[in-house]
Formats: structure tokens, C-alpha cells, sequence
């Protein structure tokens, strides 16, 4: 038999685009008693919803997201997207170094495999590395599951070679789609977005990034920032100079730099086997 438990339990995991799909469905069907053209009213609403709020990553529509930290310290994680870059990521971890921090690196697959030597650096030094797809498809959350699947998996796949198994993923633009809710349960993985940016488009935008972050920073935020190069390399110290500040800047505003996994109070990267040699 089964037990009234068990609904309960089904419900609850439900995300909330499925409780608001179902909220809808019941709201069109009462209202077509009245009207049937009234039913395109929340049907259209829940349309409009699943088109927007994929775009606004707090708001979990599709599966869990976590955008803040949760240690009610004064304190934040730095979080770094689209690397590693041979360039410019070795002249970033020297000024964590120099600071004493620890950051959490978003990579590709392709970039992981092409760099083995930067990111054996990453890990060297202490920091986290977490999953970003392996080409870094733009147009990711539109993508079927097999595409998801394929773009997470390479990526896992690759990372093992450096003796890690990452279990945090952050997608491209940080849009999400319903589909990955189920590809990221069947690898225990959850999604990690941001809650503090300076709308840098990926180091096109360097100028005043300390000034954007400084202004913006609150405790308990996840920073977004990104360790590619700026596409004209004679930004790369001006870029250097910003992070610099923001290093400084978190400093004197007595901000503590905790690495994501403590901010957030959950596991995001755990060691498998024995590295292979890159």
C-alpha cells in the first residue's frame, strides 16, 4: 500500500517551475468554468515564467541554485569562470598567494585539457576547481539532455586525470534548464551561481571592477569574476591591477576570503585516485 508519506515526499521535491505549472494547470481549468478564454491567462503566465526566470539564477526555478553563503560570517568566496588561462590564471594565483586567499575555479574541459600544467597549479596551491561545461556552449541551456549530459560528463571525465572529482557546476551565462536538474542528481552535483558580479562579459569589461565588486560586496556573497585574459593583452596589468584592489579592498573592509565549500557549508570537490601524469 502506499503510504500518504510518500505523496508528501514526491510533492516536496518538486521544483518550482513543476508547482507552479500545476498551480496554473488548476487556475485554467477553474477559470474556463467561467470563461474558457480566461485559462489563457495563467497558462500564459507560467509560459512567460519559464522563459524569464531561467535568467535570474536566485530565483531556483528550474533546480536548486545556490547563490549566497550560508557561515554568518563577514566573509565571501571569490569564484573564477572560463579558465584556465596560461597567461593570465598563473599571475592571478600569485596575488591569492600573495593574499593568503582561496578561490573557486569554474573550468572547461577544453581549456583543463589544453592547460595541464596551470591546472595542476590550481590544485597545487589549495584551491577548488568545479565543472563548467567543456566548450562553453552559450546556447547551453537550450541544448537536449544528451548534449548537457556529454558537455558535463567530458568535463568530470577530465578532471579525474588531475585526481579530483568535482561537485559543483555552474553553467554558461548561468542560465539553467529543466532538463539539468535530473543530469546533475544522477551525478550528485548542484548548481552554484553568484549573488555579488561586476558584469565584466567574460574580462571584455575590466575598467572599474574593483569599484563594482567594492561597492556591491556584502557578506556571505559569491563572487563572480573570470581568469581569461582581456581580449586586448595589454589590458592583462591593468586586469591584474583591479583584482589586486579587490584583494586589498575586501581586506579593509575587514570581508574574509572562505573558500566556497565553507561558505556554502557543503563539499564541492573531493579527491579520486591517483593523479595521472599531465
Amino acid at each position: 500500500m502506499k503510504h500518504p508519506k510518500d505523496d508528501h515526499s514526491r510533492i516536496s521535491s518538486l521544483s518550482k517551475a513543476e508547482k507552479v505549472g500545476l498551480v496554473s494547470m488548476l487556475a485554467a481549468l477553474l477559470l474556463a468554468i467561467v470563461d474558457v478564454r480566461l485559462s489563457a491567462i495563467p497558462l500564459g503566465g507560467f509560459l512567460l515564467s519559464c522563459i524569464f526566470c531561467p535568467f535570474f539564477p536566485r530565483s531556483s526555478f528550474f533546480l536548486p541554485v545556490i547563490s549566497r553563503g550560508v557561515s554568518g560570517q563577514k566573509a565571501v568566496a571569490l569564484t573564477f569562470d572560463d579558465g584556465p588561462d596560461p597567461l593570465s590564471t598563473p599571475e592571478l594565483l600569485s596575488l591569492l598567494l600573495k593574499h593568503g586567499a582561496q578561490a573557486t575555479f569554474f573550468v572547461t574541459g577544453k581549456r583543463a585539457l589544453a592547460y595541464p600544467e596551470v591546472m595542476n597549479e590550481i590544485l597545487r596551491q589549495g584551491h577548488a576547481v568545479g565543472n563548467h561545461t567543456y566548450s562553453h556552449d552559450c546556447l547551453f541551456a537550450l541544448r537536449g539532455t544528451k548534449r548537457l549530459s556529454k558537455e558535463i560528463e567530458s568535463t568530470q571525465d577530465i578532471l579525474t586525470r588531475f585526481g579530483i572529482r568535482t561537485l559543483a557546476f555552474r553553467p554558461p551565462v548561468g542560465i539553467t534548464n529543466p532538463r539539468l536538474r535530473k543530469v546533475l542528481r544522477q551525478r550528485n552535483a548542484v548548481v552554484i551561481g553568484f549573488s555579488c558580479r561586476p558584469l565584466d562579459w567574460g574580462n571584455r569589461r575590466i575598467r572599474n571592477l574593483s569599484t563594482k565588486i567594492l561597492k556591491r560586496v556584502r557578506p556571505d556573497d559569491i563572487v563572480l569574476l573570470h581568469d581569461i585574459r582581456p581580449k586586448e593583452a595589454h589590458l592583462l596589468p591593468l586586469w591584474l591591477k583591479e583584482i589586486e584592489t579587490i584583494l586589498s579592498g575586501l581586506e579593509a573592509k575587514g570581508i574574509a576570503i572562505l573558500p566556497l565549500s565553507d561558505l556554502i557549508g557543503r563539499q564541492i570537490m573531493m579527491k579520486v585516485g591517483n593523479r595521472s601524469k599531465q
